[in-house]
């Protein structure tokens, strides 16, 4: 170890490195070790640096109306969604302790820090947003004072939301023993209140704060929702693992997926200049009451009408409708059934 001690030269205090019990065990291998020329890497680091910062000096040229924009945190969204947590379910993920007398205390103190958190990311988030155009810092602040506002004034619904949700988790899981256990433990619950969340900020045009709630959840559970994704109530993935839920997409009430089940896009539209063409729906439309097993890709505005059951391993490009059931195909050799 090694540490610093104070010194004083021409009537300043300064802090003189103490030698490490190593260097003054072996005073020749200190002594050799500073007279050794820089390392390769070392001898890089000026042309590194002078290379960065010519990288950065082009970047610059593009900046939103000239000026550095303060980006939006990462941490400070994962206290949002840890206080957005504890306010919905305080006695899960705030203190178990609580009771009747303390429980409203501590909601409202989540809530003020959370709040305060999220309208100061709101107000960085909004430089980002391409259709936003405000003119002043002050402006600013008063957009992001209002985001932040009526995000509050959803929580109730969100929370309701997410009840329908766990309430189908349990219905529809024969390994749940709680509903704590899946609020818990459930990492498809985690990732679809972190989506219900984020699709609230998304729609209120905090759309940059939105994709960072999203892949923190996603980053957690390895499930992938894009927060313009549109979900009904009681909507349950189960195990969830490689769960992916692309933008357009629009889920009914009552519907369960499996892992490695897809909702994805089948091609992009391209302009003139071969430039993707954005905000067409291109994602499925997933009726109320449809099954989707582990493994299945559905591709394309293609619509699975209600109560149909999508069989694993399916893909699927074309709609289906109502009561259908979608399984993969019979291998057969001389139009015969052949076992595998």
């Amino acid at each position: 170890m090694s540490a610093e001690e104070g010194v004083v030269c021409n009537g300043r205090a300064v802090r003189k490195k103490r030698m490490s019990i190593h260097d003054a065990t072996y005073p020749d291998r200190a002594a050799a070790r500073a007279a050794e020329p820089a390392s390769g890497t070392d001898a890089l680091l000026p042309s590194l640096v002078t290379a960065l910062r010519l990288s950065r000096e082009q970047t610059h040229k593009i900046r939103h109306r000239g000026r550095i924009r303060e980006l939006p945190s990462r941490d400070a969204m994962e206290q949002v969604l840890g206080g957005c947590l504890a306010a919905l379910f305080p006695t899960h993920y705030g203190r178990p302790d609580l009771n009747d007398g303390s429980i409203d205390f501590f909601v409202g103190q989540a809530l003020s820090d959370m709040l305060r958190t999220l309208q100061e990311q709101v107000r960085r988030g909004l430089f980002f947003v391409a259709d936003q155009d405000i003119e002043n810092d002050q402006a600013l602040r008063e957009r992001a004072a209002a985001i932040t506002a009526e995000f509050a004034r959803r929580l109730p619904d969100v929370r309701a939301d997410v009840v329908s949700d766990l309430q189908a988790a349990y219905l529809g899981d024969p390994a749940a023993t709680s509903v704590s256990e899946i609020l818990l433990c459930y990492p498809g619950i985690q990732a679809v209140i972190c989506h219900r969340l984020a699709h609230r900020l998304y729609g209120l045009g905090a759309q940059f704060l939105a994709r960072l709630l999203s892949d923190i959840a996603h980053a957690r559970t390895g499930i992938d929702i894009h927060p313009g994704a549109r979900i009904g109530r009681s909507f349950f993935i189960d195990h969830g693992t490689g769960v992916v839920i692309g933008q357009t997409a629009v889920i009914g009430e009552r519907v369960r997926l499996y892992q490695q089940v897809t909702l994805g896009a089948k091609r992009f539209e391209v302009d003139d200049d071969g430039s993707l063409v954005k905000g067409l729906d291109r994602h499925p439309v997933v009726e109320d009451d449809v099954v989707v097993y582990a493994g299945a890709t559905v591709l394309g505005r293609v619509t699975i009408g209600r109560g149909s059951v999508i069989g694993g391993n399916v893909w699927l490009t074309h709609s289906v409708p109502p009561n259908s059931q979608v399984h993969q195909a019979h291998n057969v050799s001389n139009g015969q059934p052949r076992s595998l």
